[in-house]
């Protein structure tokens, strides 16, 4: 079975050097990836670009086996928060995906109360942001990140904002002309209803299932079994993406993680392996346009 993995494409990995305490970093990640036969993994980090660790793996570690490995740019209060300068040499230095805000965001900081498993130690306290007020107004400085990545043609990652922030997101980035979306765990904090999972999917965006934030998926989640079901039931596979959102220390391997809930997704929810095949390799391939 552990054919299956041949192929994967895990877009959501923490791996470090980070800030932030993890199980395993971008060499490590490498030599899992390379034994599972992955096509390759995204490394993400809440609080700086992963670009210089990533391609100094990729050009400083035995890749013969050419296992792809790609960074990512996240708009936290660390980066400026909607720092176009920041965007501009994240993306010139190949940043896949940019994030909109994460763990600067109000709706996480208010989620987490200050004990979010992924946070680093820092002296100087995050600025909680709201970038959509309540009349439905998008911050400009966001405004002008997406019509830098609707230029570019760089995916966006909406990040971890409440539903009403993501919704008006997946709205203005549609309408600027971002053609490439990933919302970001709905199911995990952001409060995003299945109606609203629809909607995004419809708009074409894909929707993350992250193995992370399940109970049966690591050690660290939270959600039941049922939150697959649904979701399963409200987003259509083409629209669908699985990754793992793992790395956090003591979680275990991504890999692993990886492994055991594609299992679950195939035994107890019935997927076949031309739907993981789909989810876990094609989508992930089509969003980052490789």
């Amino acid at each position: 079975m552990r054919e299956i993995l041949k192929g994967i494409l895990d877009i959501h990995v923490h791996a470090g050097p980070s800030i932030a305490k993890r199980e395993v970093d971008a060499a490590d990640m490498l030599k899992e990836a390379q034994v599972a036969g992955y096509r390759g993994f995204l490394v993400k980090d809440h609080y700086f670009p992963t670009m210089m660790g990533t391609k100094m793996v990729a050009e400083h570690c035995d890749n013969s086996r050419g296992t792809e490995i790609y960074g990512a740019l996240a708009l936290n209060n660390s980066v400026g928060l909607f720092n176009l300068n920041a965007v501009d040499v994240a993306v010139n230095m190949g940043a896949r995906i940019v994030y909109f805000p994460t763990v600067s965001s109000k709706n996480h900081i208010d989620h987490h109360k200050g004990s979010f498993v992924g946070s680093g130690k820092t002296s100087v306290p995050e600025t909680p942001v709201v970038y959509v007020d309540e009349k439905g107004v998008m911050d400009p400085a966001a405004v002008e990140v997406l019509m830098y990545l609707a230029a570019k043609d760089v995916v966006l990652g909406t990040g971890h904002g409440t539903a009403w922030e993501i919704d008006h997101l997946v709205e203005k980035a549609t309408e600027l002309g971002v053609k490439r979306i990933l919302v970001n765990h709905p199911q995990f904090h952001i409060g995003a209803s299945y109606e609203q999972m629809s909607k995004w999917a419809k708009m074409g965006a894909y929707i993350e299932l992250n193995v992370c934030v399940f109970k049966s998926g690591s050690k660290l989640g939270t959600l039941d079994d049922q939150v697959i079901s649904d979701m399963l039931k409200a987003v259509p596979l083409e629209r669908l993406i699985l990754d793992s959102d793992m790395g956090q220390s003591g979680n275990g391997s991504p890999v692993e993680g990886m492994y055991n809930f594609i299992l679950l997704l195939m035994n107890k929810f019935g997927l076949s392996e031309k739907d993981i095949n789909l989810i876990a390799k094609t989508n992930p391939a089509s969003l980052l346009g490789v």
